[in-house]
């Protein structure tokens, strides 16, 4: 019994405050029913009977209030445990294709690493190839002639040595009377020497008036003013075939005929796709009867490109092989109808050479 009424007062104290007076109040309520039935006061006890209800209704009226609040707050639980669950669920796939979006740069990179060490190896084995190559170049440049003045540099957006020193020799072999070279720089110095040994003249075109100012301070620095001559030349729409370029001004050239060498270094390809191709359009009507024309940076596309297209649409013109560096070397033959004396009747009327 004594235990009983322990786990009894236990329960009691866990009760809120108004839980404890509303069980309070019903006992006193139902004490004083009983007591006023027990001395025969019916009016007292249908009294309190009343207040006893009213009692119980607002306890049952709390008690369903507080039923719907617990509702109310499972389901605003169950909502927000849908929305953790979903956010769970998203956070989950997040981290997942960032993971695998990881795992792809890290293997892209893992490949590009690669990539360029392969460019690096290759590059490193070019450059051993190329550095002994242009050396040995430089050395046979200089072993052919002795500048009177320190020479310019070959590097930048010169032409290299093994170039040079294919370009000197072809013109000391073919001698060349007059030579247009289309883009000063390096090389018109060092085709000064070689013309002023074998006789001929050499005029270059340049647009860039500072570039062809320093060209034309080493010429007479070498004291080569006498073989070579650098014009300016701005740059202008030309027509070539059928396309226009922006390319040298051909009022340059109108004093020039007879043309037997032309170097093609010029205009740079920053001027604009095509840049090279108007040469052989506007210059092969002043070329010699034979001429040989060479084009640096044969390599590159465009460049590739007009060779075809000169291929193509200029008779006489053949390709020929080169033996160093990256220029190309091509041979020109104009055809000319040479009339023959009167044939018999029937014969042919002339020969094409």
């Amino acid at each position: 019994m004594v235990r009983r009424l322990r786990r009894l007062a236990g329960r009691a104290r866990g009760l809120g405050p108004r839980t404890l007076a509303a069980a309070a109040l019903t006992s006193l309520l139902v004490a004083a029913i009983a007591a006023a039935a027990a001395f025969d006061a019916t009016g007292l006890a249908v009294c309190l009977l009343a207040v006893l209800l009213a009692v119980v209704l607002a306890g049952v009226l709390q008690v369903n209030r507080r039923l719907v609040a617990l509702r109310a707050d499972r389901r605003e639980i169950r909502d927000l445990r849908v929305v953790l669950d979903q956010t769970q669920r998203r956070v989950v796939s997040a981290v997942e294709r960032q993971r695998l979006a990881t795992e792809d740069r890290h293997r892209e990179l893992v490949d590009a690493v690669a990539r360029v060490q392969r460019l690096a190896d290759r590059g490193m084995r070019g450059l051993r190839l190329a550095v002994p190559r242009e050396m040995e170049a430089t050395v046979q440049l200089f072993q052919g002639f002795t500048p009177r003045a320190p020479m310019p540099s070959s590097g930048d957006y010169a032409l290299n040595p093994t170039d040079l020193l294919e370009l000197l020799f072809l013109v000391r072999s073919r001698r060349p009377g007059l030579v247009l070279e289309l883009g000063s720089g390096t090389s018109t110095i060092w085709l000064g020497y070689v013309l002023e040994r074998v006789g001929g003249r050499l005029v270059s075109l340049d647009h860039d008036p500072e570039y062809a100012g320093r060209t034309r301070a080493a010429l007479r620095a070498h004291g080569l003013t006498a073989v070579a001559e650098v014009r300016d030349a701005p740059l202008t729409p030309v027509e070539a075939g059928d396309r226009t370029c922006s390319w040298y001004d051909p009022a340059a050239l109108a004093d020039l005929h007879g043309i037997d060498f032309l170097l093609v270094d010029g205009p740079p390809a920053a001027v604009g796709p095509d840049s090279r191709y108007p040469a052989l359009p506007v210059v092969e009507p002043r070329l010699a009867d034979r001429a040989t024309i060479v084009l640096d940076d044969a390599n590159r596309a465009d460049e590739r490109a007009a060779i075809a297209a000169w291929l193509a649409t200029v008779d006489g013109l053949a390709r020929e092989e080169g033996m160093l560096g990256r220029h190309a070397i091509l041979s020109y033959a104009r055809r000319t109808l040479v009339t023959a004396n009167a044939p018999a009747a029937g014969g042919p009327a002339g020969a094409l050479t």
